[in-house]
């Protein structure tokens, strides 16, 4: 039985509760996932809804599961860390769950209590909210997104009776899963700042608030909303007095064990990733990164959708681009986050709504293989059949314009659609191998558009550090690093960069519990910071563009029309409206 100092990593994904039980050097001793309910509206696509009961009983399933197969002692667990998905958890003000489904239970007691971040309800409200000309919009690109907090708050405002409003507690999901595990509402920097209108430089804006409906929040001193007199924490800060009796016993742990201030599961994916050294044909990198490499980085971490974060010493602003946020990760540390809406969900889409996805299934089941691999092997056969070099060169006439869910960045804006150009009359499994592969194209040039942007306001990212079940695709991984003409770096393992940067958070707790927690300097917490990273993250392995001349030149012409699509659909969106009238 270890007596070893250890420490646990939890993330809540958009469909799952992961836990990792991690040893001081990063290697992960056990792992749990635990499945979570999303609930549907069938009348309306925009609606995503989860309950926290339901997350709490997975996370508590999945870390006692890790003890149990590790044999390792909850005595041993020194720190506990968290990330999650930045979905708006509602409570009452004693911490129990309130409905957030329209009708006639709306803010009443009940599972239902967490909008998810895909949600996409709020859109009168983001609307609201860009017609105000408010400096919160500065630091979220210029538009603020329908899947952020305040919109999402509005709209239960404007429907919930206003009694039990002002019984609610609105929480991005990481600050309630501290809050749920300590008692101590205290919120995090990275989740108040990135996603609920808690501006870098001067605070809380009481003018805003009072402008698009929500002044009880100002009434109130923002306790409804937490961070009152702006007190937050930088990431793994230790929370209150660490778990509760209550949720210690939940979680199979000892109460006290400390608790580090959490991340938004994007941000988490930065900190397990970034510091990573890495194998370039077999050989590990001789240096050791610093902090300040750090802002030639980009971490994307890439499932159901993809975030794109990059930190640099001063703030930059970047339209259509989230932030610059102020002390998400780092005290005086800036942050800039792109994102792609849909990524992960948008193939599973292109894929299962093919009429021919059950040949495909048949076809993987009886070879026992992937299905990815199998489209691999008929994209292989086809570029033989049509004797070309390569797969851009095989789908160069099929062009996909991804945004079926809207655009996050770099146009922030919800009401971009999808499209294909170039289609034939052919329903087979050829058919679908090329729009799967035009689809890896729209995604990675997308990526591109988002990086040009950031660097074009001031960034230098020369490296996109992945983590994510995406990063296991390797084709769309050489994308990345061919359309963008950048490296790219794979994590150890693809789907545990985002658990791992949790429990860095855990270890951080603790060892700022005995520096002195809240009141170490901002250089005492960022050189402890990253060297925990940089001791706790395992080796990647590099991906250096491969593209040939012929192949840069399609990608670039790719790229040129994948452009013009946005100005197109644009155009034409006008057009119709104004015939409309």
């Amino acid at each position: 039985m270890s007596t070893q100092n250890h420490y646990i990593g939890v993330d809540v994904g958009t469909g799952s509760a992961r836990a990792s039980l991690v040893k001081k050097d990063g290697t992960v001793v056990a792992s749990s996932t635990q499945e979570t309910l999303t609930y549907r509206d069938p009348n309306d696509h925009r609606i995503f809804e989860q309950s926290t009961s339901n997350i709490w009983s997975a996370i508590s399933r999945a870390i006692k599961k890790c003890l149990h197969d590790s044999e390792v002692p909850a005595s041993a667990v020194k720190g506990i860390g968290f990330d999650a998905t930045c979905s708006l958890a509602v409570t009452d003000l004693e911490g129990e769950p309130i409905i957030v489904t329209k009708g006639d239970q709306l803010g009443r007691p009940g599972d239902r209590n967490i909008v998810l971040w895909a949600d996409h309800r709020a859109e009168e409200e983001a609307n609201l909210i860009n017609g105000t000309g408010s400096i919160v919009l500065d630091y979220v690109g210029g538009t603020m997104s329908l899947e952020m907090e305040v919109p999402k708050i509005l709209w239960l405002k404007n429907r919930m009776d206003p009694k039990l409003f002002d019984r609610c507690q609105f929480f991005d999901l990481p600050d309630f899963l501290t809050y749920r595990a300590t008692t101590d509402s205290t919120r995090s920097s990275c989740s108040v700042t990135c996603k609920c209108s808690f501006v870098p430089t001067t605070g809380w804006q009481s003018d805003f608030f009072q402008k698009i409906g929500l002044g009880q929040l100002v009434i109130g001193g923002y306790e409804q909303i937490g961070a009152a007199n702006g007190n937050v924490l930088t990431a793994g800060l230790p929370v209150g007095r660490g778990l509760s009796k209550v949720a210690a016993g939940e979680l199979g742990l000892v109460e006290g064990t400390p608790v580090g201030s959490g991340l938004i599961d994007a941000y988490a994916g930065w900190l397990g990733t970034v510091a990573a050294r890495y194998k370039e044909n077999g050989n590990l990198s001789d240096s050791i990164p610093s902090l300040d490499e750090s802002r030639h980085r980009l971490a994307v971490v890439a499932g159901t959708s993809t975030c794109h974060i990059v930190q640099s010493p001063k703030g930059v602003f970047v339209d259509g681009v989230w932030g610059p946020y102020k002390d998400a990760i780092f005290r005086d540390w800036w942050m800039n986050e792109g994102g792609q809406s849909s990524t992960g969900q948008l193939l599973d889409f292109i894929l299962t709504t093919h009429p021919a996805y059950s040949k495909l299934v048949e076809l993987a089941n009886r070879e026992q293989k992937n299905i990815h691999i199998v489209l691999r092997d008929i994209l292989e056969r086809l570029k033989a059949e049509k004797g070309v070099d390569t797969l851009t060169e095989l789908t160069k006439d099929l062009h996909m314009y991804p945004d079926f869910h809207g655009n996050r960045s770099p146009i922030a804006d919800p009401r971009m659609r999808g499209s294909f150009v170039g289609l034939e009359l052919d329903d087979g499994l050829n058919d679908l191998a090329k729009k799967y592969n035009v689809t890896l194209e729209a995604i990675a040039l997308q990526t591109r558009h988002i990086v040009d942007e950031m660097n074009s306001k001031g960034h230098n990212i020369t490296s996109i550090y992945m983590s994510g079940s995406q990063a296991k695709n390797t084709s769309l991984m050489q994308l990345f690093a061919d359309i963008c003409n950048i490296s790219v770096v794979l994590p150890y393992e693809h789907s545990g960069a985002v658990v791992l940067g949790a429990a860095m958070l855990g270890r951080f707790a603790a060892e700022a519990a005995e520096m002195g927690g809240k009141d170490m300097s901002g250089e005492e917490q960022a050189k402890a910071l990253w060297k925990i990273m940089v001791e706790m993250t395992p080796v990647g392995t590099l991906i250096s563009p491969a593209a040939t001349v012929k192949e840069k030149k399609l990608l670039e012409a790719k790229y040129k029309i994948f452009r013009e699509s946005i100005d197109i659909q644009q155009r034409w969106r006008e057009e119709i409206e104004d015939a409309s009238i």
